[in-house]
């Protein structure tokens, strides 16, 4: 992978059209955030073949090893009010889910004009409908596997107005071997899959999806025109779920989310909560989904 090789794959107006390339670094975020500092347009777009020391939520690191996953950090600038920021987190987790099963399909389409299935088993083309899915707000998980972690940071401006807002994408493509600690709940595409693809083309296929659903955002500044697309790829959705709120764990029905990205769920009682991302967390009852 190379910043030629990538711009070869991006068909976008905007996102990503000003690429960075980087062969090491520490943060993308960091390197988009600096960039956004310096005057960096709309949808900057930094990518690293490894990344040392990135950001998960909560304080985790998120570290990229090299030739198998992919780092990268869209900076964007806008004009949506403060407290709508927010939704961007979701936006991109379902652009992410969107391009991974485009770049799925544009895979198998390529084997079946070749009449070879090499890489792609049948089971997986059969269920190519059924991949990704997300775990409220942003996890992409396929297979019951975390294959990408989001992190957004707003930055303002001395006035209290935004400067810019720097998403950060982690996924996890060709990547076989994982940690003791956490290959229970982490994968790859490839993992979870059997397939194979380039890092170019899910980047390219993810930055398509996200420009376009970025559109449909900018009209309303919340989730209104995109709750039918996130929520049916919502794996908790009518299922039971274990609300991890700091005042004490609940069980709950998970059933969509609001035009805001609140998730709703509703316990035994039949009382209907929202939950805001940030404050509470969301688990699967048995597991992580």
């Amino acid at each position: 992978m190379n910043k030629e090789s990538i711009s070869e794959n991006l068909h976008t107006s905007w996102a990503g059209q000003n690429l960075i390339y980087k062969e090491e670094t520490g943060s993308t975020n960091d390197d988009a955030r600096e960039l956004g500092e310096q005057g960096a347009p709309h949808g900057t777009l930094v990518v690293a073949d490894r990344q040392i020391t990135g950001r998960g939520s909560r304080g985790r690191s998120w570290e990229t090893p090299q030739e198998d996953n992919i780092a990268m950090s869209l900076l964007i600038r806008p004009e949506a009010p403060a407290d709508r920021i927010s939704m961007l987190t979701l936006i991109m987790g379902m652009s992410v889910a969107e391009g991974i099963e485009e770049a799925l399909i544009a895979a198998r389409d390529n084997a079946l004009s070749k009449s070879t299935l090499v890489n792609i088993p049948g089971e997986i083309i059969a269920e190519y409908k059924t991949f990704p899915q997300i775990k409220w707000p942003n996890d992409i998980v396929i297979a019951g596997k975390k294959i990408c972690g989001i992190l957004t940071e707003l930055h303002m401006n001395s006035d209290n107005t935004i400067r810019d807002v720097v998403i950060g994408v982690g996924i996890n493509v060709n990547m076989t071997d994982f940690p003791d600690e956490i290959k229970d709940i982490a994968g790859s595409i490839l993992g979870t899959t059997g397939v194979e693809l380039t890092r170019e083309s899910v980047i390219a296929c993810c930055m398509r999806r996200f420009e376009e659903n970025y559109g449909k955002y900018c009209k309303t500044y919340d989730m209104s025109l995109l709750l039918d697309q996130y929520e049916t790829r919502l794996i908790n959705r009518h299922k039971l779920v274990k609300v991890l709120d700091p005042k004490g764990a609940y069980e709950a029905i998970a059933h969509g989310i609001t035009n805001v990205g609140a998730l709703l769920v509703s316990n035994e009682e039949g009382e209907e909560f929202e939950i805001n991302a940030g404050e509470v967390s969301v688990r699967g009852l048995y597991g992580y989904t």
